[in-house]
């Protein structure tokens, strides 16, 4: 007589169990195809600083700005707002109105774009909350993420006034630096959300490698965070047109002038020769430690999500410094710095995708995070 189990027997499979999985699927397939929109949204936004772009329409009109001029009187009208600002006095004096529309129509684009984000966002979330199809638990954090990206609409016009003021022929690069920082959290909320709901239970991975390259990819994303902010203040600044040797700058490792401004503090993001050794430091420093961590999790952990996220994040980086090396050797040509700043959102994702793939079981002592739609 067989031994009876002492297992307790599996839940049979209910109909409202593969629809839970469906509807969160397809909630992360939407929030996927959100975030690679707003990839491409700071690509834009970089070919846009770079081409001297954002200050060509100086009024903020969520509703009539979406359709373009469609009349000469229009865009003469819109012209000549233009040529009352700095950036047109000291910059752009005498291009004309063809010069001035091939501007425009960048910021044009820009913003639009930013319209379909918005749309693209909040019509399906209608559709699944009236559809009854979001799980339990996750309405809150869908609608903070409608609020991020409406603020980041509002964060956009704010850095963009920053221009028009009377000593200025481009924006604050404070300003910029959140409206480029709060872009890049709310990608990285929509596809930690979106993985989350892909990959709701953590993998089994062996202790103690598991904790200690986890550690590793820490460390390393947040350099690259910090790495990527920096990033700002050199393209607010336009530090990358100086300095356009590698490794050193004018001869010397660390730049001459590093501490000329007072107070102290204000080298740190309006020293152009600070800014740019900073954001260079940062690289390097972001750029060793995916690569360790990627050795690590080489070594250290089974084949499987978690160690091919690991050694993408070390390819990743080191595929951004190149880009970064040959942007500065080259001063910073549009196409190239355009792709040095859509790369860096390639770097962000690999970060992301690592962490997440290296959450701790339940269970395990280091256990800090919530499972299920949280990630």
């Amino acid at each position: 007589m067989p031994f009876d189990d002492p297992r307790p027997a599996p839940p049979r499979a209910t109909p409202a169990a593969p629809r839970a999985t469906r509807d969160a699927r397809a909630i992360a397939f939407w929030l996927l195809g959100v975030a690679g929109m707003v990839w491409i949204m700071v690509a834009i936004g970089g070919a846009t600083r770079l081409t001297g772009s954002g200050l060509s329409i100086m009024e903020w009109a969520p509703l009539s700005g979406t359709l373009p001029p469609l009349t000469e009187r229009e865009w003469n009208r819109l012209y000549d707002l233009y040529r009352s600002i700095p950036q047109y006095e000291l910059v752009n004096r005498g291009f004309g109105l063809e010069g001035f529309k091939q501007i425009f129509w960048l910021e044009w684009i820009h913003r639009f774009w930013g319209r379909l984000i918005g749309l693209a966002y909040a019509l399906p979330l209608a559709w699944f909350w009236l559809r009854g199809r979001i799980p339990a638990g996750l309405k809150p954090r869908l609608l903070l993420l409608l609020g991020l990206g409406g603020l980041q609409g509002a964060v956009g016009w704010f850095m963009v006034a920053s221009g028009f003021e009377a000593d200025r022929t481009a924006v604050s690069p404070y300003r910029l630096v959140v409206h480029l920082g709060l872009a890049l959290g709310l990608y990285a909320a929509l596809l930690w959300t979106a993985l989350g709901l892909l990959r709701p239970v953590p993998a089994a991975l062996p202790e103690p490698a598991h904790g200690s390259v986890r550690r590793q990819v820490k460390a390393a994303a947040w350099l690259v965070v910090a790495t990527l902010l920096a990033g700002g203040f050199v393209a607010g600044l336009r530090a990358g047109l100086d300095y356009n040797t590698f490794p050193l700058m004018d001869g010397r490792l660390v730049p001459e002038g590093y501490w000329r401004l007072s107070p102290i503090w204000l080298n740190l993001t309006a020293n152009i020769a600070a800014v740019q050794f900073n954001h260079r430091l940062l690289a390097t420093l972001a750029g060793l430690a995916a690569l360790g961590a990627s050795f690590a999790a080489w070594r250290r952990l089974p084949a499987g999500p978690a160690r091919a996220a690991c050694i993408g994040l070390g390819l990743s980086v080191c595929l951004q410094y190149g880009l970064g090396v040959a942007t500065l050797l080259l001063v910073v040509p549009v196409w190239l710095g355009t792709l040095h700043q859509a790369t860096a959102v390639l770097v962000l994702t690999a970060a992301l995708a690592a962490l997440h793939a290296l959450r701790p079981a339940a269970g395990t002592r280091t256990d800090r995070e919530p499972r299920g739609t949280g990630g």
